[in-house]
């Protein structure tokens, strides 16, 4: 059968069909939780797994395309060519272990910068990672790298912290402000929803009286799922201190498999994302999208 094929900015080459889905990788445990998760996915979903390993280097240092270092005289670039040297020994190892359909890749950079411009840049799906979770003064400040990407990225970010290879995906939730009807990127919810003939929920969160916001609610609920063309749901409108209090009692209650909720990109010191605080201490896979622009 042939597929059509196109090539992103980098060289990448995509399928037509296929879901482009990103691993950044810096060689640890994290890495091969995102590539487990991938391929659970993979098991209903044709995609194509794209490995992105970034050397941290400092602005004065530039990876041309065909590998060599140019660096400003400051750093040695004999110890860049030896990182580079290693980073791509290790990629060639992935592609040993988990089979030359893969696509490995190498930059140089900002961590972040540049998982957030190559996902962008090549077309890709999803990004899923690994999180270790970030707790404290540093989440205040800084927060993980899932975070960040999540914050910044206009590609779906998948995060997870263990191992979910033997995870059964049978019900999908989806968090939201119903009352905000808006029409939303969801067509990889749409996909995993049929691919895995899941059951899909939907749920909100309110601080207030439950019986007297429902008929809102349900009404609500419904237009949204007209709007952006969802499949049969169950929906749930319940009570709690906060929303992100509401979502973990929610999951407690229901065992929820995989999660999707938006994020309108703001976290840190000043902002408080409920999206970015649940993928730090939530232990459920996590699919963050960006929200539109209000």
């Amino acid at each position: 059968m042939f597929l059509e094929a196109s090539r992103g900015k980098n060289g990448v080459m995509t399928a037509a069909g296929e879901l482009q889905v990103l691993i950044p990788t810096d060689f640890t445990v994290q890495a091969e939780y995102a590539y487990l998760m991938t391929r659970k996915l993979g098991e209903r979903l044709p995609l194509r797994i794209h490995f992105l390993h970034v050397l941290h280097v400092p602005d004065t240092v530039t990876l041309n395309a065909d590998g060599s270092i140019e660096t400003c005289g400051e750093i040695d670039a004999e110890f860049v060519s030896q990182q580079r040297d290693l980073a791509l020994a290790k990629l060639s190892d992935l592609q040993q272990r988990y089979g030359q359909d893969i696509q490995t890749h190498l930059k140089a950079g900002k961590l972040t910068d540049e998982i957030v411009a190559f996902a962008e840049a090549e077309g890709m799906d999803l990004i899923v990672m690994g999180t270790k979770g970030s707790w404290g003064v540093r989440e205040k400040l800084s927060g993980s790298e899932t975070q960040i990407v999540a914050r910044r990225s206009r590609v779906p970010v998948l995060s997870l912290r263990c191992d979910r290879s033997a995870l059964l995906i049978r019900n999908i939730l989806l968090i939201h402000d119903f009352s905000k009807c808006e029409q939303l990127n969801l067509k990889l919810l749409q996909k995993m929803v049929k691919a895995f003939s899941a059951n899909l929920h939907l749920l909100q969160i309110t601080t207030g009286d439950v019986e007297r916001e429902r008929p809102a609610f349900e009404q609500n609920v419904q237009h949204f799922a007209n709007l952006n063309g969802l499949p049969p749901f169950t929906a749930h409108l319940i009570h709690d201190r906060t929303v992100e209090e509401g979502i973990v009692h929610f999951n407690q209650m229901h065992n929820m498999d995989l999660i999707f909720i938006g994020t309108h990109g703001k976290g840190g010191l000043l902002h408080h994302s409920v999206t970015e605080r649940l993928i730090n201490h939530l232990y459920k896979p996590i699919v963050s999208f960006q929200l539109n622009e209000s």
